[in-house]
């Protein structure tokens, strides 16, 4: 019977269902149908007689043929209509040519014993192709503890690919020998093309020539050698590691931007296959600029007064911080900063950065709902209505850019984060770089993370929530503009508690300072749930009679008409003369 308890389930290491009843098991763990340990033990002796009576079925015309699925052989697990096979009352099904497979054989990439056909219990990576086989049969050589499979005993001599214009020959080697397509190393099976004198892999044969990747916003096209005068950096995009230009790589010509092979294709989900046919088809990356008209300009050439198709009224362009320095961008909903747009005749200002954005962008990060990425789409600039943002989950009634294919929407901040190879933040030397799979703490709040903005010379990790916060806030706690601060400001532990909640906190995260009244915050206290909803703007999607607007008391709470209690988080208050609607934006589902 059976070792397991009865919570575990048996299965069989052959064939991959369940086990009920008596079985061949094995200390290392290892499990047999009765049927499948005889029939293995079978072809490993040779013990075959029962075939001499079993007629060959030709997959073409096979009466047992459903719609051209006829299962697997049972030795190589590759589809039976591949080949003539075998089916065995028994309920295995078995190719003519793995019948016949010899028990033993020598081979010129395994000279010190013969190798013997085998299950592979053991779970090995092939000496050859370093792939580990899960099911089926190969060859094996126990005292060297090596495995081989069977197709890679026998590789074609000549392999010939479109992608390639001239055909590709079998080499046996003695010694390892680095791949030429990929850069990895090789064993044994290379194959060679005496014209381009290059060696590679036999997988690498059928490597894709163009590729479409969510890592880059452009298309990646695979090159055998790049000459190193095109870039400023030879760093992988992916694992930010030294990239051999004389060895093969996935290279983007218009940004210098290069990807090693196996860091391009580590993940089917991340990336798609682009035709050749479609090679040169740039037709959605043209931007057209959300400025509409440009009615002044000075003597740098920069436009001082325009029309934006986001908002009614003429903008100025002003540099005059200390006169708006408390007011927010109605794009990015960060406090204006540098050069800046704003309206004369209302409360709008938009960054310059944010002002020059396109109406349409390509954005690679997104998948468009998909599990698999299946190449990029056009985002569209859009603003006035509450939004989610799809990366950072906050909520905003910013700028965004929103797929009209799923609806999700992006916020401006976390688009120009990953639109960015590398990023920089106030007070760090060194840039920031992103890795997909990086399992640490984040060095800003403490929360586990399975991804990161990492510093590859100093031992700083961020979230992404971390590396888009805003430098600078203000905050009904003081009357100065609070600062981000990432090193300790005081030592002493009296320090060490929030000014708004009180409670205490932990030096080594980052927090919200105030360097004039020293003053210390935690940052989720300062940001709470709403810190990207500009206050004082419309909310028109509503069924109240009248837009109301966002508001946050300060001194005086009135009571929601909806639940009771006191406005003092997020409000939507109605401006009109004779209209006393106040409630929670929390209660807006109830207006």
């Amino acid at each position: 019977n059976p070792p397991y308890t009865s919570d575990e389930t048996c299965f069989c290491d052959f064939c991959d269902e369940t086990c009920e009843k008596f079985i061949y098991h094995c200390s290392c763990g290892l499990d047999f149908h009765i049927k499948c340990a005889l029939f293995t033990f079978n072809i490993a002796e040779r013990k075959l007689k029962e075939l001499e009576h079993v007629a060959l079925e030709d997959p073409s015309f096979s009466s047992k043929n459903n719609g051209g699925n006829l299962g697997k052989c049972f030795a190589c697990w590759e589809p039976l209509a591949m080949y003539t096979y075998f089916s065995l009352d028994c309920g295995f099904n078995l190719h003519k040519k793995c019948a016949e497979l010899p028990l033993k054989m020598g081979h010129v990439c395994h000279r010190k014993h013969p190798l013997v056909l085998q299950f592979n219990s053991e779970r090995l990576p092939c000496k050859i192709c370093q792939v580990t086989q899960q099911r089926g049969f190969l060859y094996g050589c126990l005292p060297c503890n090596l495995a081989i499979h069977i197709d890679c005993l026998s590789p074609l001599p000549v392999i010939e690919d479109k992608s390639h214009q001239n055909p590709f020959t079998l080499l046996w080697r003695q010694i390892p020998f680095i791949c030429d397509a990929c850069g990895t190393e090789g064993h044994h099976v290379a194959y060679t093309c005496g014209a381009c004198s290059i060696m590679i892999h036999k997988k690498c044969i059928s490597l894709p020539g163009i590729i479409q990747h969510m890592g880059h916003i452009h298309r990646l096209f695979h090159k055998y050698f790049i000459h190193k005068e095109y870039f400023e950096s030879l760093n992988c995009l992916w694992c930010h590691e030294v990239v051999d230009t004389e060895l093969g790589s996935y290279f983007c010509s218009d940004c210098n931007v290069i990807f090693h092979v196996n860091c391009a294709l580590k993940l089917k989900e991340l990336y798609c296959i682009v035709s050749q046919e479609n090679e040169d088809d740039k037709s959605l990356d043209i931007p057209v600029n959300s400025i509409t008209k440009v009615l002044e300009t000075n003597d740098a050439g920069e436009a001082t007064l325009i029309e934006h198709c986001k908002h009614k009224h003429y903008l100025m362009l002003s540099d005059k911080i200390s006169e708006h320095g408390d007011k927010c961008c109605d794009g990015c909903l960060l406090l204006i900063s540098a050069k800046f747009y704003h309206c004369s005749r209302c409360d709008f200002f938009l960054h310059k950065s944010c002002a020059e954005l396109p109406k349409m962008k390509l954005f690679s990060k997104h998948a468009c709902g998909a599990t698999v990425f299946s190449g990029l789409k056009p985002l569209i600039l859009t603003s006035d209505c509450m939004f989610k943002c799809g990366l950072c989950s906050n909520l905003s009634n910013g700028f965004s850019y929103k797929c009209n294919e799923c609806e999700s929407q992006i916020c401006l901040r976390c688009l120009d984060l990953y639109l960015q190879d590398a990023v920089k933040i106030p007070g760090h030397k060194h840039p920031l770089l992103f890795y997909y799979d990086y399992e640490e703490l984040c060095s800003a709040c403490g929360r586990d993370i399975i991804r990161a903005f990492r510093c590859k010379g100093c031992n700083l990790h961020l979230c992404n929530l971390c590396v888009i916060r805003p430098t600078r806030v203000r905050n009904k706690c003081d009357e100065h503009i609070l600062a981000l601060t990432y090193d300790k400001v005081n030592d002493y532990a009296k320090y060490h508690y929030c000014d708004i909640c009180e409670k205490e906190r932990d030096p080594k995260h980052w927090f919200y300072h105030c360097e004039t009244c020293d003053t210390f915050v935690h940052v989720d206290c300062v940001l709470g749930k709403y810190s990207f909803i500009k206050l004082g703007s419309t909310y028109n999607e509503g069924n109240h009679e009248h837009p109301p607007t966002f508001v946050k008391k300060i001194h005086y709470y009135p009571e929601c008409v909806k639940c009771g209690e006191p406005c003092e988080d997020l409000s939507l208050e109605c401006a009109e003369p004779g209209c006393n609607y106040i409630a929670h934006w929390k209660c807006r589902n109830q207006w």
